[in-house]
């Protein structure tokens, strides 16, 4: 497999939300109350939901490098976040949010 199809296989099983379920996500409170802000402005995650959601809507052969870069990134943002799972009910948690905003919902 290529280094490309192994980006976008990687992101595939780490992103279980769709393009639309992100987007309204991104819109909430919630979302925007997680994640590391560079001076007091968008979080991290945040930001890279919003890129999520232009890669889903991305035809696989329009995708460019930094695309597939930025989905690496997110594969591996995620599959070390899930690692962290804190215990009991992961519902309405800061860790959750974290996760949601990298387009990934731990309970679905």
């Amino acid at each position: 497999m290529s280094a490309e199809g192994e980006a976008a296989a990687g992101f595939g099983e780490a992103v279980n939300m769709t393009a639309k379920e992100l987007e309204r996500w991104l819109e909430t409170e919630e979302s925007r109350s997680v994640g590391q802000k560079d001076g007091g402005g968008e979080s991290t995650g945040h930001a890279s939901g919003r890129r999520i959601v232009d890669l889903l809507r991305t035809n696989r052969s329009d995708l460019t490098e930094q695309d597939y870069a930025h989905m690496r990134k997110v594969s591996g943002y995620v599959h070390r976040h899930l690692a962290q799972r804190p215990s009991g009910d992961v519902t309405d948690t800061r860790w959750r949010y974290s996760l949601m905003n990298w387009g990934h919902d731990p309970l679905k």
